[in-house]
């Protein structure tokens, strides 16, 4: 039976336990022999079949004892409290790499790396990306806390932009690189500070990126 046929456009945010620029940006091993990561997309147009999904936010907390692709993983998925039950149903099949081509976005490929996936919880999203300005402000209460900011220079404290592109890759093609700084409360915790982040836009679907 073929895929529900399903596209997301809008914004990303990403903050991982990695020191800046993630290894595993460029095939490389974690920073730290294992991951832990925060992820929350804004939808501003996106439908899967004919459930319209914008304006809707999700994300999830991770945890992997290792490298990603070693397995293992735990998951938090958090979807948007606005939602209704159409909206819920089709943003927790594409978080959780259902009806979608194999490989083809990073929701799908995570997807066979966790073995413990918690219950989804719905909750009110706070969600401010600038991509003009590479800040960032991520909130949901109760759950985690995040923000990010330009790198700064170790010696002038002066901001340093970075964007770097992957003219292949299946979550973005270009993205600004952040510091990024994490809090969460709950099952997955994370204590994350002036680590790997990244904001982007994105244009995702049933089988693949947009281009």
């Amino acid at each position: 039976m073929a895929n529900i046929e399903w596209t997301l456009e809008g914004l990303e945010w990403t903050n991982c336990n990695c020191a800046w620029g993630c290894p595993c940006q460029f095939n490389a091993l974690p920073t730290y022999g294992h991951c832990r990561a925060v992820g929350v997309s804004h939808v501003e147009r996106g439908q899967f079949g004919k459930v319209r999904l914008d304006g809707l936010n999700f994300g999830a907390l991770f945890t992997w004892p290792g490298p990603i692709h070693l397995g293992g993983g735990t998951v938090q998925p958090i979807i948007d409290e606005r939602a209704n039950a159409e909206q819920r149903a089709a943003l927790e099949a594409i978080a959780s790499g259902r009806e979608t081509d194999p490989g083809a976005t990073i929701f799908q490929v995570f997807s066979t790396t966790i073995t413990t996936g918690l219950a989804t919880l719905y909750k009110p999203f706070e969600f401010e990306v600038s991509l003009e300005r590479g800040r960032a402000r991520v909130r949901v209460p109760g759950v985690f806390d995040s923000s990010g900011e330009p790198i700064r220079n170790p010696v002038t404290g002066a901001e340093h932009r970075a964007r770097v592109s992957l003219p292949g890759g299946f979550e973005y093609r270009e993205a600004e690189y952040l510091s990024g700084t994490t809090r969460s409360q709950g099952t997955v915790a994370l204590d994350l500070k002036d680590s790997h982040a990244h904001i982007n836009r994105f244009r995702w679907s049933t089988h693949g990126y947009l281009n």
